[in-house]
């Protein structure tokens, strides 16, 4: 038989190495689409790493990259899922800085143990997303309304709390929730053992759960990537996590910051993906009168929603609080434009229904990643926030752009 083939509409012949390899292309393009905002943090990494002489990349950089942008990574987890359900928060900058002065006030003022002094800073945020979650699932008032109304509030209560004043410092343990690591833990080492423990095992979870995914979808005849494809991508996420335990591991090990961040991860990506919570929030966000008449309870959800968005504000500020070693008036500037347009950049939808906290702790970095690489140049704050204006204007744009493209337009 030939190597070639006919095709039934023109009669031509085509050679069925170039149909697989025309696949093949396909497949990749395909994939890389919808990786664009991880392949957008690569560049911009690239980008920087070359500009400042490799300064970025140092291991003293990529720690402060996560302990540094902490806060602004666990307000974009709860953002997200605001944003997917069709709702703003514009309030949590002035609800880190209140439950950042009211854990001031019960850890350092009234001297209670810190463990007490977090868990009731905490319930206070939970408190605070009950006020606004009353008025926004139960009256009727939109968020946007209603958290512009919290960010007024909530930064007057905070000033009233604070007395117009500092209050630090705080108790060791405290202060280890934004500046701690764990380290040294078997012992005094060039590289950190525990450190690099964990990015093996990191690893090789990763290239556990791929290879299932990949295995199941073939056993039930769903179409998957080509292998070369699939084992090149391993092989990078694998560099890329290796490199940043290896950095860890140099300098001083795990910061308890990115502790709590893998666990937050873990927890919601499980909420939004695998429970029937998510995908109500993900039904209410893509059409709220359908999902309503489908039996979805959307005031309970929009309820809960701001509960848990008040929640992470209350540990943002208190990661932020602990970073400082102090509670100021000041804290919280920012913070929700911040949390906002990682969420957007990380690929949520403007109009709701999309989003991703994967995609969201993304775009933090992405943010965090300008940060630190426009600061170690010595670029003005005042350009630093006109850079990140025009990258979460591009997101956005590039967002409205895909969907008129899929719709026909």
């Amino acid at each position: 038989m030939s190597d070639q083939e006919t095709t039934p509409a023109t009669g031509g012949l085509v050679n069925p190495s170039e149909n697989k390899a025309t696949s093949w292309l396909s497949h990749v393009l395909a994939d890389l689409g919808k990786n664009g905002i991880f392949i957008a943090l690569v560049l911009v990494v690239v980008l920087f790493a070359v500009l400042t002489d490799g300064i970025l990349l140092r291991p003293q950089n990529i720690s402060n990259l996560i302990v540094q942008n902490g806060y602004i990574l666990v307000l974009a987890i709860g953002m997200v899922m605001v944003i997917v359900a069709g709702h703003i928060d514009l309030s949590v900058g002035s609800v880190a800085a209140f439950v950042g002065a009211c854990s001031g006030v019960f850890a350092v003022q009234w001297g209670l143990p810190w463990w007490l002094a977090i868990i009731m800073s905490l319930g206070i945020g939970a408190l605070v997303g009950v006020w606004q979650g009353f008025w926004i699932a139960y009256v009727g008032i939109p968020a946007f309304i209603v958290t512009l109304a919290g960010m007024l509030i909530f930064r007057g209560l905070a000033l009233v709390v604070l007395g117009n004043t500092n209050i630090g410092s705080f108790p060791a343990e405290y202060r280890a929730l934004g500046n701690g690591f764990l380290t040294d833990v078997f012992g005094e080492f060039d590289l950190d053992p525990l450190t690099l423990g964990v990015g093996l095992i990191a690893v090789i979870a990763l290239i556990v759960q791929q290879v299932r995914t990949r295995l199941g979808r073939s056993k039930y005849g769903q179409e998957v990537e080509p292998l070369v494809w699939f084992v090149t991508k391993l092989i990078l996420i694998t560099a890329a996590v290796g490199f940043f335990a290896y950095a860890l591991a140099s300098y001083k090990g795990i910061p308890v910051t990115l502790i709590v961040l893998a666990v937050l991860v873990l927890i919601y990506g499980v909420v939004m993906n695998r429970t029937v919570f998510g995908r109500h929030i993900y039904a209410i966000g893509g059409n709220r009168h359908a999902a309503e008449l489908s039996g979805i309870k959307n005031r309970k959800v929009d309820f809960y929603l701001f509960v848990n968005m008040g929640i992470l504000a209350a540990l943002a500020g208190l990661i932020f609080t602990a970073r400082l070693n102090l509670a100021g008036p000041k804290a919280g500037d920012g913070f929700e434009l911040e949390a906002i347009s990682a969420a957007f950049i990380g690929g949520a939808a403007v109009q709701g229904g999309i989003g991703t906290v994967g995609g969201a702790i993304i775009g933090g970095l992405i943010i965090g990643v300008l940060n630190n690489g426009m600061s170690i140049l010595g670029i003005g704050i005042e350009w630093q926030q006109a850079v990140k204006g025009l990258v979460l204007l591009l997101a956005v744009a590039f967002d409205v752009y895909n969907k008129r493209r899929s719709g026909g337009h």
